[in-house]
């Protein structure tokens, strides 16, 4: 990092060498205090956050804004711009006066260099963040500016980089429902964010705290995405939430991290909804993209250890995960393919679909493998979307390929066991320099291989893991309802065990006694009808419910075995 001052580069948060989600967070002891108020928690973080390398800016007025941006655009690029020069730059591209939300998002986003045209006839890149070295964007923290709209508001705390405000924390005091203060940015957004000639339209992240719980979100005007649920908490490697303000500002706001989740981390798709990664999905791509560079630094690609799986349970949002991914895969210098290989032939279409609308022109489709040929010949280093199947027909028909020699990333979405067999084998053959990744859902371990090989065993280790009470917990997926049933009272200490050892040594003893077994058979048989509603007539046409409504889980292939025989 540079330009560092002696109290950030002591910090133990601050290096984080291996990627924006720490490993493992360990919470800032604090003396708790029972009352905080607003204003207390406000003066709390901005100290924070200049310790952390901030600058505070102390302007409270839209003007003051105006007059800093200048500086800091000047600084960022280099130059100095006259007072009409300034002007122009504003009206042609920075504050044009027909831009809104949308505009403002895509200029961040996507188009944050601009060719201006100085007085004196010379022409300049003007770029309003730097993308490819991060650290030479200015940070800066601020409060209490006024905004004039329809109502005067004032807000509570901004980060501006490189003078513009990009992210935007409202604060409640202690116990206060966080929902006040989220359904108060939507209020600023109504009354005075978006007003004319406000730069706070070029707001990214919203952060909402009451101190105790902290949650960000993305700036979006597209409906189904603008709600509370939308909102999420910060987290480690191994998804343990980060949730008071201090240590989400130690954290969240790190400079590296913050400025990674606005440059690298935001997908502002074709629909014009601004999206930013959760952070499970980033650790799920720093440790993709770590696997590449450390394979190719030592030279195994082509080999297991250059690969691994990612274990995300299903509505988890893989889909944008594995895009990121694929997308930041192709930035690499020596990185000449990426290709995302699905299964079924009817994923093919709707993925690509899917990778489209991130980004219209990301991806190069392939609906049989003469057009697969094509992309994967076309020098645009792009995405090539394909099945598995199209796949294993390239590398028959095409056994001497160029393809084979370069350094391509191959992902595999929902690599289930059908992406075990002689296809899989045959590309792995064919392909000398890969790196290898899985998406899965349902990883195939040992205990439950039935003789196939394990998902470790294809694609290497596990690199990250988000499951399905890591996504209950988040409430990103509906709870389970647990009906208990108590069957006999000498199996209730092996039925509440939760010790993994100690149910292994239960499990023949007495979690599949056949007491047990018979019992459990007998309950569900006497209330399968009225739990699956199987006898009801569910329209006027006095249509009954029947066919597969039901599914019988249980903890391994033998156990399966004894129920399937007790039935």
């Amino acid at each position: 990092m540079s330009e560092k001052s002696a109290v950030y580069e002591t910090s133990t948060i601050a290096e984080m060498t291996n990627g924006i989600i720490l490993a493992n967070y360990e919470k800032i002891l604090q003396v708790q205090e029972a009352y905080q108020s607003e204003a207390e928690l406000e003066e709390s973080m901005i100290k924070n956050l200049v310790l952390q390398g901030y600058e505070k800016f102390n302007g409270k007025t839209s003007d003051n804004l105006y007059k800093n941006l200048k500086i800091q655009i000047e600084k960022l690029n280099k130059v100095t711009f006259t007072d009409e020069e300034w002007k122009r730059f504003l009206v042609e591209f920075l504050d044009s006066p027909n831009d809104g939300m949308i505009e403002k998002t895509r200029k961040i986003q996507k188009n944050h260099i601009y060719d201006f045209i100085f007085d004196d006839g010379h022409l300049k890149n003007i770029k309003i963040i730097d993308k490819k070295n991060i650290h030479n964007n200015f940070l800066q923290v601020t409060n209490q500016i006024r905004q004039e709209g329809t109502h005067n508001n004032r807000y509570d705390v901004t980060i501006l980089v490189n003078g513009l405000p990009l992210v935007h924390i409202e604060l409640k005091k202690r116990g206060v429902n966080l929902h006040e203060a989220f359904n108060q940015i939507h209020r600023y957004s109504k009354e005075s964010f978006n007003a004319e000639n406000s730069l706070y339209k070029y707001v990214q992240i919203f952060v909402i705290s009451n101190g105790t719980y902290t949650r960000y979100f993305a700036n979006t005007t597209a409906q189904n995405k603008n709600h509370y649920e939308f909102t999420c908490e910060w987290a480690d490697a191994k998804n343990k939430v980060i949730r008071d303000l201090k240590d989400f500002t130690a954290t969240f706001f790190e400079k590296r991290t913050m400025l990674e989740v606005l440059t690298k981390y935001c997908v502002f798709d074709s629909n014009n909804t601004l999206l930013i990664m959760r952070p499970y999905q980033i650790a799920a791509t720093e440790r993709i993209l770590w696997k590449i560079e450390s394979s190719f630094q030592s030279r195994k690609a082509g080999k297991i250890e250059a690969g691994g799986f990612i274990w995300h349970t299903t509505g988890s949002g893989k889909t944008l995960t594995s895009f990121k991914t694929a997308k930041l895969a192709t930035e690499l210098d020596y990185i000449d393919k990426v290709f995302f290989v699905v299964d079924r032939k009817d994923l093919d279409y709707q993925t690509m679909k899917e990778y489209q609308k991130f980004q219209p022109d990301s991806v190069n489709g392939s609906k049989d493998t003469k057009e697969l040929k094509r992309s994967i010949e076309k020098q645009d280093n792009k995405i090539v979307v394909t099945t598995i199947q199209k796949l294993n027909e390239f590398v028959k028909k095409n056994s001497n390929h160029e393809i084979y020699d370069k350094h391509c990333v191959i992902i595999y979405d929902e690599c289930h066991r059908s992406q075990f067999g002689d296809a899989q084998k045959n590309i792995r053959k064919s392909f000398k320099h890969y790196y290898q990744f899985g998406f899965t859902g349902t990883p195939i371990f040992p205990e439950n291989a039935l003789g196939v090989e394990t998902t470790a065993g294809i694609f290497g280790a596990q690199l990250h893991s988000y499951v399905i009470t890591d996504a209950i917990r988040d409430k990103k997926v509906l709870k389970f309802k647990v009906d208990y049933n108590d069957i006999r009272a000498k199996f209730k200490a092996a039925e509440t065990e939760t010790d993994d050892k100690k149910l292994k040594e239960l499990e023949k003893r007495m979690l599949l006694h056949p007491e047990r077994i018979s019992k459990i058979v007998e309950y569900i048989l006497k209330v399968y009808n009225t739990k699956t509603h199987r006898n009801e007539y569910y329209n006027i046409k006095q249509k009954r419910l029947n066919g597969f409504n039901a599914m019988f889980a249980v903890q391994s292939v033998e156990a399966a075995k004894l129920y399937y025989e007790e039935f």
